[in-house]
């Protein structure tokens, strides 16, 4: 059988037989699922989504939070030749709505009530869509909803009555098949599905297993989103071809003791979770006696020396650093289960200085580059020869040059087919055959790619200067007051800067200091607090040319979230959404000057 995303599937069970192929949390505890359940399930969810009228090439939706069902929903789809359409569980009625409809889905697959009641409330807009099938139990659902349970007991039915139907099924699927179409967020605008063959994804997944060992005796604690291409590229369909254990977290807020209690020995992230992770790390500290600060930040000292070694092709192996790592590092590592071997980072830019930190305390960061439209990595930091701010160079079998303006392309087998049902976007995209990354960026001489910026988020001032905001918003948020930092300035005379406080440390430091308040709103006007902010700004601000300088700043009273807009479901900022919605405060930082309606 050709390499698709369903044989992949099919060869580890066959090969490794796991008594836990994915685990997931119960009220009972941590429940271990064989590859033979999972391949049982398979089998008969993808018969019953049959016995439903779902035929090769069909569209199916899902739309669900991480749990044991999304890969098994994925793997039935793909399995039989249909096409799966992940959706983001955090959008809203009229978003999911979007999708379906674009892509024509005629099931979807949803894990609970609140997820069904979406869809029922779009219903007019979804002539197309056929039936819905839903994970948990829903009260009176009628004659369009099945429940996932008599799904499956469907399928068993028939998986019983012909042994050999889904394996026949399944080995009709090929490399060149259609497997998914996933929409991107998008900063701007609708967005558009990226269609992605079961070879796009198969040969990303050989690639980067080329570039990082991985293996039966692995176990990976997932988090990311499943809809999102970076985990269920890395996080399923990779670990499923190294024969790893998928252990499902049971929330975000969850990842830390998550890891405790399952012990991975890798995760994947995006770089606001290393951030996060980085920043409690640093205030459980602020925390502590001044004698374990001391010991703290003398064994973080010696970690960052030999990280830095390693990054300059040195070995760094002293008593001293063998000390710090068994008073500082080990104990960081306990925290997230003591066996993480490395994580991988994508999505957006990882600031060096947090890069350094994880390598200080022993647990190698290895950070990649790519896009929903190339399966999605298109490059990957190598073990052993990281480079902090770097990307690495690109996988075996890609190719990735500048273009004009200093665009990144690329081309190779990991390359889309296209957008679905959009000739004029795909050709902009695919252009001169290259895809079009959008992004701004460097090779250096040995190779590695440094990404500097998205081309359309550039800020041009008003005097024609470029100003990439993400890596000086990225290492704002190092500090510990910064939680979100969005610099604005285009066709503007200078760059401004929003900011959310990291709110729980500015209270802190109020009650500290006797600083008297009633509300947030006013602790953020206090003097104190702003000279807070306005330091971390000058620190930033010596190190750069006078024009990329951040002259004035405004503190927000609440986070920035998806609900309202303001950051894509992979927690990018859309800047020209929070640009409209804090126009007046924009404004005042510009006194009162309008935007130009041209340049």
């Amino acid at each position: 059988m050709a390499v698709t995303l369903i044989s992949t599937f099919l060869d580890t069970v066959a090969k490794h037989r796991k008594p836990a192929q994915f685990m997931r949390k119960t009220a009972g505890g941590w429940e271990s699922i064989s590859a033979e359940r999972a391949l049982a399930d398979v089998e008969s969810l993808a018969l019953g989504l049959g016995e439903l009228g779902i035929c090769r090439g069909d569209r199916v939706a899902i739309l669900s939070e991480n749990r044991y069902e999304w890969p098994i929903a994925d793997l039935a789809i793909v399995g039989q030749g249909a096409v799966s359409v992940p959706i983001y569980p955090t959008l809203t009625a009229a978003q999911c709505a979007f999708v379906i409809a674009n892509s024509e889905a005629k099931l979807a697959i949803v894990s609970s009530p609140a997820q069904l009641e979406k869809l029922r409330s779009m219903e007019r807009d979804l002539p197309l869509l056929e039936t819905i099938v839903h994970m948990d139990p829903v009260p009176g659902a009628d004659g369009k909803c099945s429940s996932l349970d008599s799904v499956l007991e469907r399928g068993r039915r028939a998986r019983a009555a012909t042994p050999g139907a889904f394996r026949a099924a399944a080995e009709q699927v090929r490399p060149d098949d259609l497997a998914t179409i996933i929409y991107t967020s998008g900063t701007t605008g609708d967005p558009k599905g990226a269609m992605l063959t079961h070879g796009n994804i198969t040969f990303d997944v050989d690639a980067c297993l080329e570039v990082v060992t991985l293996g039966p005796t692995d176990t990976c604690l997932s988090f990311l989103p499943l809809c999102h291409i970076f985990e269920r590229m890395a996080g399923l369909y990779a670990m499923l071809r190294a024969g790893a254990t998928i252990a499902y977290a049971e929330s975000m807020d969850t990842v830390a003791a998550n890891a405790v209690e399952v012990r991975p020995t890798v995760i994947t992230g995006v770089p606001r979770f290393y951030e996060k992770v980085y920043a409690r790390v640093m205030e459980k500290v602020a925390t502590d006696s001044p004698l374990k600060q001391r010991i703290f930040h003398w064994g973080l000292g010696q970690g960052i020396a030999r990280a830095r070694a390693r990054f300059e092709g040195r070995k760094l192996d002293t008593l001293a650093t063998r000390i710090a790592d068994r008073l500082v590092g080990a104990k960081v590592r306990e925290r997230v289960g003591g066996r993480l071997l490395f994580c991988i980072s994508g999505g957006a830019p990882l600031a060096p200085k947090v890069m350094e930190f994880f390598f200080a305390i022993g647990i190698p960061v290895l950070e990649g580059y790519g896009l929903t439209e190339t399966s999605p990595v298109i490059c990957l930091n190598r073990p052993g020869k990281e480079k902090p701010g770097s990307v690495g160079p690109p996988i075996p079998g890609v190719e990735v040059r500048i273009g004009e303006e200093g665009e990144i392309l690329t081309r190779g087998p990991h390359v889309m087919r296209g957008y679905f049902k959009n000739e004029e976007a795909t050709r902009a995209a695919l252009s001169g055959g290259w895809f079009h990354t959008g992004d701004i960026g460097r090779l250096d001489p040995d190779g590695s790619l440094v990404i500097t910026d998205r081309l359309k988020d550039l800020l041009v001032t008003a005097g024609g200067k470029k100003v990439a905001p993400q890596p000086l918003e990225a290492r704002l948020k190092t500090g510990k007051w910064v939680s979100e930092a969005v610099l604005l300035g285009d066709r503007r005379p200078y760059v401004v800067c929003l900011i959310v406080p990291n709110f729980a440390n500015l209270e802190a430091e109020a009650k500290a200091n006797g600083w008297p308040y009633r509300s947030m709103s006013e602790l953020m006007e206090r003097p104190e607090a702003r000279a807070l902010f306005q330091k971390e700004i000058d620190t930033l601000n010596a190190g750069l040319a006078p024009f990329e300088q951040i002259k004035k700043f405004a503190l927000l009273e609440r986070e920035l979230t998806q609900n309202t807009g303001e950051l894509t479901p992979t927690l990018k900022v859309r800047r020209r959404v929070i640009s409209e919605k804090f126009a007046p405060v924009i404004e005042q930082m510009y006194g009162g000057r309008p935007v130009p309606a041209s340049v």
